[in-house]
C-alpha cells in the first residue's frame, strides 16, 4: 500500500544521521578502487558515467582506459569522425550512447570552450546527459552535492529506509537523498565520498540480497537480448563498420545466416532493411545507392 501523499517520507533527524553513518561505514569497508575514481577530470568522469549505464563494471574497466588512450580529451572526441568513435564503443552496447557522448563533446567545445560545466542545468542541456549523469559528474568531478539516483543508490535507500514497503517511487526517494547529502556534509563527508559509499554498499546488497531493487515502483526486468531487434541492430552496425559499402542484400543475407546458425528464424529482407533504416534515422549509418556506410 502506498502512503498518503501528505506524509513526508524523509526520516527524522536522528534516523537520518544513523543512516548516513551506517552507509559511510559500509562504504569504507566495501570500497571499490575503480580507475575512474582516481581522477577528477570531468570528461573522464562523464565517460565513466555514460559507459556504466546498463553495462557491467567488469566490461567497462578495460574499455574506459582504452577510450581515453584514443580520445584523451573532450576536444579530441569532438573532432573525431564518427566511425572510430563507434568502433571504440563496440562491446559496450546501446550504441546511441556513443553518439550522444560525441555530440555532448561537440557542444561542450562550441558552447563552453571545451570545459565541461559544473552547473547542473548546463550539464543537463548537453546531449545524453540526464539528471543522474549530471549529478554524478558534479559529485565525482567537482565534489558538489545533488541527487544522484541510480540503481545501487536506490537499493540502499529501499533496504535501509523502506524495508517493509513495496512500489516505492523515486518521488519518495529524492527528498531522502536531498536530506542525506546535507547530513553527510554535517558529518564531514563530501558528496564524492558519500555517493561512492552508497554505490559500493548498494552493489554489495545486490550481490547478497535477492534483487532488493525490485520493490521500487520503477523496477523493470531487462528485455531479452538474444534474437532481439536490439541485437540485430548491434550486429548490422558492426557489419557496416567492418565492410563499408555493403549492400542491403549482402547485409541481410549475412544476418540471416547468423540467425539460422544460432537456431533462430532468419529475418526476411524487409526486416533487415527496416533495422538498417532505424540505424540511419538514429544517425549511425547513411545509405549511398544500395551501399551502407557509417554516418
Amino acid at each position: 500500500m502506498k502512503p498518503p501523499t501528505d506524509i513526508d517520507p524523509t526520516p527524522d533527524a536522528s534516523r537520518l544521521a544513523e543512516f548516513v553513518a551506517l552507509v559511510v561505514a559500509h562504504g569504507a569497508e566495501l570500497y571499490r578502487d575503480h580507475p575512474w575514481r582516481r581522477t577528477r577530470d570531468p570528461y573522464a568522469v562523464l565517460l565513466s558515467e555514460v559507459m556504466l549505464q546498463q553495462t557491467q563494471v567488469s566490461r567497462v574497466e578495460p574499455r574506459w582506459g582504452a577510450w581515453l588512450e584514443e580520445f584523451p580529451t573532450i576536444d579530441s572526441l569532438a573532432g573525431a569522425p564518427l566511425e572510430p568513435v563507434l568502433v571504440a564503443w563496440q562491446g559496450l552496447g546501446y550504441n546511441r550512447r556513443a553518439i550522444a557522448l560525441k555530440r555532448a563533446a561537440e557542444e561542450t567545445v562550441m558552447r563552453f570552450g571545451g570545459v565541461l560545466p559544473s552547473d547542473a542545468a548546463e550539464l543537463r542541456s548537453l546531449p545524453g546527459i540526464g539528471p543522474a549523469t549530471a549529478a554524478g559528474v558534479r559529485a565525482f568531478a567537482f565534489d558538489l552535492p545533488g541527487v544522484y539516483l541510480e540503481t545501487n543508490v536506490r537499493t540502499v535507500v529501499l533496504h535501509e529506509l523502506f524495508p517493509d514497503r513495496d512500489d516505492v517511487s523515486d518521488r519518495e526517494i529524492v527528498p531522502v537523498l536531498e536530506s542525506a547529502v546535507e547530513e553527510a556534509a554535517r558529518q564531514g563527508v563530501s558528496p564524492r565520498t558519500w555517493y561512492y559509499a552508497l554505490l559500493d554498499y548498494g552493489a554489495w546488497l545486490k550481490r547478497e540480497m535477492p534483487n532488493p531493487s525490485r520493490r521500487s515502483a520503477h523496477h523493470t526486468r531487462q528485455s531479452r537480448f538474444e534474437g532481439s531487434r536490439r541485437q540485430k541492430r548491434a550486429w548490422l552496425l558492426r557489419a557496416v563498420i567492418a565492410d563499408p559499402g555493403a549492400t542491403t542484400g549482402e547485409l541481410g543475407d549475412a544476418l540471416a545466416r547468423i540467425e539460422r546458425d544460432a537456431g533462430r528464424d532468419a529475418p526476411g529482407p524487409e526486416e533487415s532493411l527496416s533495422v538498417l533504416e532505424d540505424l540511419a534515422r538514429d544517425g549511425f549509418v547513411v545509405r549511398d545507392g544500395d551501399g551502407w556506410f557509417v554516418a
